[in-house]
């Protein structure tokens, strides 16, 4: 079976000269802090997917997607095999914090999202695998 194809966001800004990503806490409080991401669609680009799951998970629009930070493959908790890409992507203007409700529905359907920023990898616990390549922004 091929892996699951899952475009993940490190979300960027400079505030105060302090490089921060954005996270989010699920209203399904067991899922823990996150990184928005999702999965690529058939024949869609994992760059495109990126594009679209942000603006369905955050409601942000005016970004830059600036390059693929890393690509791996992944067991998640579930013993499901994931092909993950990771891109780092810079917003120059946005709130500090704010709930949404995800617009891409499936498992989503119903959910609040609520995003804030950190200016660290060990400012927040990130679930399993979210925070894998943070290290690569925070250095």
């Amino acid at each position: 079976m091929l892996p699951i194809k899952k475009a993940y966001g490190y979300i960027t800004r400079v505030k105060e000269g302090i490089i921060q990503v954005l996270v989010f806490r699920h209203s399904v409080m067991e899922a823990g802090i996150q990184i928005p991401k999702g999965t690529v669609k058939p024949k869609e680009s994992t760059y495109q997917a990126v594009i679209r799951e942000m603006k369905e998970e955050t409601g942000l629009k005016d970004f830059n997607v600036e390059k693929l930070l890393a690509e791996d493959i992944w067991e998640n908790d579930e013993g499901v095999v994931q092909n993950r890409f990771f891109y780092k992507i810079h917003v120059f203007k946005t709130l500090d914090e704010w709930d949404y409700a995800p617009t891409g529905g499936g498992d989503e359907e119903g959910l609040i999202f609520h995003y804030f920023w950190i200016s660290s990898k060990d400012e927040e616990e990130l679930i399993r695998g979210h925070g894998d390549y943070l290290h690569l922004i925070f250095n």
